[in-house]
């Protein structure tokens, strides 16, 4: 069991029967009345995020989450399908529970999925991924002094802000908590 100032930013436990991850944390000391915890926490099963305020003498079970390999297959527009690469078992996600993660998936990518209750919740991805340009306007050869940017579509349907010099076809590094431009692939 985890008491309330046990929850730090990353740990993940039980409330409600659905499990959070801290997003963040802050405490505040009342003297002899001991202290306040607040803390945002994100849903694990919906992606939403909460705000939440407790004692320090309230206690919560750690989630037992597991991760496993998966090969991503295909998604339909609303679920999305994963093989796992153990028992060739087929899952689905529905798109709202993957938060933005689709937009880095590739058919035949290797992915971790997160799993509560032997059930996957959701996808794991990589501080960075690649990705092809596929539509994007031509640069203006001078106006590089400016370090102006242009947007480009990526073939997963991400819109990136990019450098005037990136062109069509370009394999491009993406940061996926940040959604931005890092460099060429």
């Amino acid at each position: 069991m985890y008491n309330a100032s046990d929850l730090k930013v990353g740990k993940r436990f039980i409330m409600e029967e659905a499990p959070y991850e801290v997003i963040s944390y802050a405490q505040k000391v009342m003297g002899r009345g001991g202290s306040i915890i607040n803390i945002k926490a994100k849903n694990l099963l919906t992606g939403a995020n909460i705000p939440k305020t407790f004692s320090d003498h309230d206690k919560f079970p750690p989630a037992d989450i597991s991760t496993n390999s998966y090969d991503y297959l295909y998604n339909d527009g609303i679920n999305y399908f994963f093989m796992n690469n153990e028992t060739f078992e087929q899952v689905e996600l529905a798109k709202e529970t993957l938060g933005g993660a689709e937009l880095f998936l590739i058919d035949g990518d290797k992915v971790l999925l997160q799993e509560f209750n032997g059930s996957p919740i959701n996808v794991q991805l990589e501080p960075s991924c690649v990705l092809e340009v596929t539509e994007t306007p031509p640069g203006e050869k001078w106006d590089t002094a400016t370090g102006g940017k242009k947007p480009a579509t990526m073939n997963t349907g991400l819109v990136v802000q990019v450098p005037l010099f990136i062109n069509i076809w370009d394999k491009l590094k993406i940061d996926t908590r940040t959604k931005e431009y890092q460099s060429r692939a």
